[in-house]
């Protein structure tokens, strides 16, 4: 074979091909079963090959796609050009690669700043998920709505999957970290959502042993009537103090509570609307006492009221019960005259009582006193012509003989 020099490389006699690389002859091989053409052809085909991937780089960086994707690639192309086997100008892809990494160099600090922005807001998306979910799990088992609370929290967790399909990484530690909080919240709140419910069953059972009782009892009072009222009354506030629950065997057992309560009331009702009718002639003959009572002047004659009034008291027990709605009425105006007497008994009572006498006399000695005193100043000021100390001490002495007179009929 006859040897073959090349722009980039030769082939010897013997058939081997040589690469001239950067001033440097290195021997890329011996294809022995080819001709020159076609050796020569097979490693340009190499160096085409890789001329074609160095092109594409430059056409992702200009495009700017990914920097990272086009950093790894560029890196790698760096590595296969160091000793390529490929026949053409090697140095030539080596400072094209090495001018796509030098373009790079901005968009890689670029791409970083946005990386960090994205993953701190992905932590924070993360936090805000873990807030609420711990929220949920920590509120008051017995204020918890917990059809509301698990549509919530099984919401949070379909967040939680979505966000973890992010092609955002995350910090292991912290991400681990947040998951912990996450599934420990929704660990917690399930495990009160259980207990809950259990201990609902059980008061819900309870509750209805309880209200059927009282439904026993409240059923046997209806045989009493009327006088069974207070005893209903009793067994109602023990009904009311009972949880409540929302079924409808507590619905029967009300209807059949009220029913007892109902028929309870209505004989009571009857019973009244008779007493009533019973009472009227009573009502006749207080409203009579009224009359006599309303007439009677205890400041003329105290003790002769008190009998009076005495006499009334006792015609009023022997008269009896009066209807219901006639009760407060005619007991307010008893009560009012009982009043007016005992006001007059008390007013005269406070007059003879010898401290009272002994307070007011010496009131009055210390007015009579101060006025005397006021006139002397009053005549001095005339005598000295003073018009201002004239009209004070006329002033001071009405206002002293004004006290005088009140304390004089108390």
């Amino acid at each position: 074979m006859s040897a073959v020099e090349l722009a980039f490389g030769r082939i010897d006699q013997d058939g081997n091909v040589y690469v001239n690389d950067n001033g440097v002859e290195r021997m890329l091989g011996s294809q022995p079963t080819m001709t020159a053409e076609e050796s020569l052809a097979f490693y340009t085909k190499r160096y085409d090959d890789l001329a074609a991937s160095v092109r594409l780089l430059e056409q992702r960086l200009k495009a700017k796609a990914d920097p990272k994707s086009i950093n790894k690639s560029a890196l790698k192309l760096k590595e296969d050009l160091i000793a390529p086997i490929a026949l053409g100008d090697i140095q030539s892809l080596r400072a094209k690669v090495e001018a796509v990494l030098a373009g790079l160099t901005e968009a890689l600090a670029a791409s970083e700043a946005e990386r960090k922005v994205a993953v701190e807001l992905a932590l924070q998306e993360r936090e805000s998920l873990v807030v609420k979910a711990e929220a949920i799990s920590g509120s008051d088992p017995m204020r918890t709505n917990f059809k509301n609370a698990t549509a919530q929290m099984t919401e949070l967790f379909e967040k939680w999957q979505a966000a973890q399909k992010s092609s955002i990484k995350l910090p292991k530690a912290k991400a681990d970290e947040l998951w912990q909080r996450f599934s420990k919240a929704r660990s917690s709140f399930e495990s009160k959502k259980r207990t809950y419910f259990a201990t609902q069953d059980q008061l819900v059972k309870a509750s209805k042993n309880a209200k059927l009782d009282l439904v026993t009892k409240a059923e046997a009072l209806v045989s009493k009537g009327a006088e069974a009222t207070n005893d209903y009354k009793a067994l109602l506030q023990l009904w009311k103090a009972l949880p409540k629950v929302k079924s409808k065997a507590d619905d029967s057992l009300w209807s059949r509570f009220k029913a007892a309560g109902d028929a309870i009331y209505a004989a009571k009702a009857e019973k009244s609307a008779a007493d009533d009718i019973a009472f009227a002639e009573n009502l006749k003959v207080k409203l009579e006492l009224l009359t006599e009572a309303e007439k009677i002047d205890p400041s003329k004659n105290l003790e002769a009221a008190k009998t009076a009034m005495k006499s009334i008291q006792s015609r009023w027990e022997k008269a009896g019960k009066v209807p219901r709605d006639s009760i407060k009425s005619t007991e307010e105006r008893l009560k009012a005259v009982e009043s007016k007497i005992r006001a007059v008994e008390q007013e005269l009572w406070r007059k003879s009582d010898p401290a009272t006498i002994d307070r007011t006399n010496s009131v009055k000695t210390q007015l009579e006193d101060a006025i005397a005193k006021l006139e002397k100043e009053l005549a001095t000021a005339e005598k000295a012509g003073d018009a201002k100390k004239i009209a004070d001490t006329k002033e001071a002495i009405e206002t002293k003989k004004a006290w005088l007179a009140v304390v004089a009929n108390s």
